[in-house]
């Protein structure tokens, strides 16, 4: 007790007294087991390895940066300029004054209503040979903006995302809501893997890597975002960049990359590559991907061009004040499908990974609001149910019903 006393009381112990009390704390490391020390030792190099395993990928999730004849085709882009991509109406991804603290804020506050109370029912059921063979046209939903796209005979994969958390790193970031309905090996044989930008939502390294590794299909990709592809060693052979306006025909089918506003970015920089929308046109029918968007007039124009629409994938959730210009509401989101005149409306984006501070439920139960309104044809599947579009199932409140 003397000795604590004189220590703690800033007094400098004599060397006898330091001589002692090392003597002693060697004496008590002696006597603890040896079993003991291995195990704080092997703890302790677990953690060091954790550490490291969780960032390893970082650098190269990240992706790359367009460059030699793929950074040629982005200076000579029309949307790009000063160094980045622009929308075609002046827009801002930075929040308004007081937006921002205030979403902050709020993603701190009932945070039990941006989780499902129980779980989200998920379908997984393969297709019958007859049914996987059909033409016509069918969507099935993954969850968020993961959707299959089976028209006329092909089959298009847009946004894949089977990842755990949408970050670069493995321990922070949004984690899913529920799990991928299907295993990704399960998917059938894909025609076109489309991608909307390079948010983390959207474009998923693990997610690439399997599909590199399982699929033989290209990546359809807004200019730029084949760097990303690049340095995670998809071959040259399956990168399709397609600037607004350009097409590319596959399997029977025309893949078309339309306008959107949004922006693009996996670390500090920003817009240094493409964001789109697309249409899907087959023989028979046509789909229309909205991909994140902001409401804009460009959606006019895509339907008078390239519409009617037997289907369109409408982003629908993570929008909130602090970033108007980038994101729909659910209400722009009928709007947007009314401009492109199209058939049955399907929302994405929503009930997989919370990204804004509205309650998870919140966009669907406001589309569908809107939806009856307007007297626009909606379905709501649950994830990995497959839609016939020709005969969609009425919308049953699925969502409502968790306990």
């Amino acid at each position: 007790m003397a000795n604590r006393a004189m220590l703690a009381s800033g007094e400098q112990a004599r060397p006898e007294v330091r001589h002692a009390m090392a003597t002693k704390s060697n004496e008590g490391n002696r006597r603890r087991p040896l079993w003991r020390r291995l195990l704080r030792l092997a703890l302790a190099v677990g953690a060091v390895g954790a550490a490291a395993w969780a960032v390893r990928d970082i650098p190269a999730a990240i992706g790359g940066r367009p460059d030699g004849i793929r950074g040629q085709r982005v200076r000579r882009s029309p949307q790009f300029r000063d160094g980045a991509f622009h929308n075609a109406a002046r827009t801002s991804s930075v929040p308004p004054p007081g937006a921002g603290m205030r979403a902050l804020r709020d993603m701190f506050s009932d945070r039990a209503l941006r989780r499902p109370p129980g779980p989200v029912p998920l379908v997984n059921v393969k297709p019958s040979a007859e049914e996987a063979g059909a033409t016509g046209l069918h969507l099935t939903w993954y969850g968020h903006a993961s959707a299959l796209v089976e028209i006329d005979g092909a089959r298009v994969l847009i946004d894949p995302v089977w990842g755990q958390r949408v970050s670069p790193s493995a321990l922070v970031g949004p984690r899913r809501l529920h799990e991928p309905p299907v295993a990704i090996e399960d998917l059938p044989e894909l025609d076109a893997i489309l991608i909307s930008h390079d948010h983390y939502d959207h474009l998923d390294l693990p997610t690439v890597r399997a599909l590199v590794a399982g699929q033989r299909a290209p990546f359809v990709v807004p200019l730029g975002v084949g760097a990303h592809l690049q340095r995670w060693q998809v071959p040259a052979e399956r990168i399709i960049e397609l600037d607004w306006t350009e097409r590319v025909e596959l399997a029977g089918i025309t893949l078309i990359s339309t306008a959107a506003q949004h922006f693009s970015g996996r670390l500090f920089a920003r817009d240094g590559t493409l964001w789109s929308s697309w249409v899907i046109a087959g023989p028979l029918h046509r789909v229309f991907y909205t991909g994140d968007s902001g409401y804009f007039d460009g959606y006019a124009r895509i339907g008078a061009e390239h519409g009617p629409f037997d289907l369109t994938l409408v982003q629908v959730g993570a929008y909130n004040d602090a970033w108007p210009d980038i994101h729909m509401t659910p209400e722009q989101g009928v709007a947007a499908h009314l401009d492109l005149r199209g058939g049955l409306l399907v929302p994405v984006h929503w009930a997989t990974f919370t990204l804004a501070p509205h309650a998870w439920t919140e966009p669907v139960d406001r589309l569908w609001a809107e939806a009856k309104a307007h007297d626009v044809a909606l379905a709501v599947p649950r994830p990995g149910e497959r839609v016939n579009v020709a005969t969609p199932p009425s919308v049953d409140g699925w969502w409502q019903a968790l306990a």
